[in-house]
């Protein structure tokens, strides 16, 4: 009988810090298999931000991979990787905006800094995609789609603020207004 090997103690830290924390009712949260040749432990979550229970209605969603590697990677500068990506829809007038990328960076960035997130080695990009219907399909003016994806890594192993950071950055990108500082939102009633 062959035995499952035991996480180490700070992956096992850093999963027990993600559990139970509250997001907004709008962003809904699942785990998903985790890729497994980028190193031997990791968790993979997605996220979908909709304001109903009507899968119709997703107007963002995304994925939080967090990688350990007990042994480190050089490319991380580190033990640790979390790899995160938000998309949404956008409307039309943003497709020549030549500002996109840099407003879709910022939410990363201020979604960081508002988590007061402890990383380092932080990269990534923001890609816009704009799409036209033609033929058969149902016909469309265009559909302007952005996609941010970054990666940085952790100083230690608490990642409950940059499983946090994600959740905003997403929600940003999806069009959710923030919530203010010290303000709960209330579920809508159906």
């Amino acid at each position: 009988m062959q035995r499952t090997p035991v996480a180490p103690p700070d992956f096992e830290a850093a999963l027990l810090s993600l559990r139970g924390h509250r997001m907004r009712p709008e962003f809904h949260l699942e785990e998903v298999p985790a890729p497994t040749r980028i190193a031997p432990y990791a968790l993979a979550l997605t996220g979908e931000v909709n304001p109903t229970a009507d899968p119709d209605d997703m107007i963002g969603n995304g994925r939080f991979v967090v990688l350990y590697d007990p042994d480190g990677q050089d490319a991380w500068n580190g033990e640790f990787r979390v790899i995160v990506m938000a998309r949404a829809t956008l409307e039309q007038e943003f497709a020549a905006d030549p500002m996109l990328g840099e407003v879709g960076w910022t939410w990363l960035t201020e979604a960081l800094a508002t988590e007061d997130v402890a990383y380092h080695s932080l990269s990534g990009t923001v890609t816009r995609v704009l799409s036209e219907t033609f033929g058969g399909l149902e016909l469309r003016s265009g559909e302007v789609e952005i996609e941010i994806r970054a990666s940085w890594t952790p100083e230690d192993t608490d990642l409950a603020p940059h499983l946090r950071s994600w959740a905003l950055m997403t929600c940003q990108a999806a069009g959710l207004p923030p919530i203010p500082d010290n303000v709960s939102q209330l579920k809508q009633r159906r």
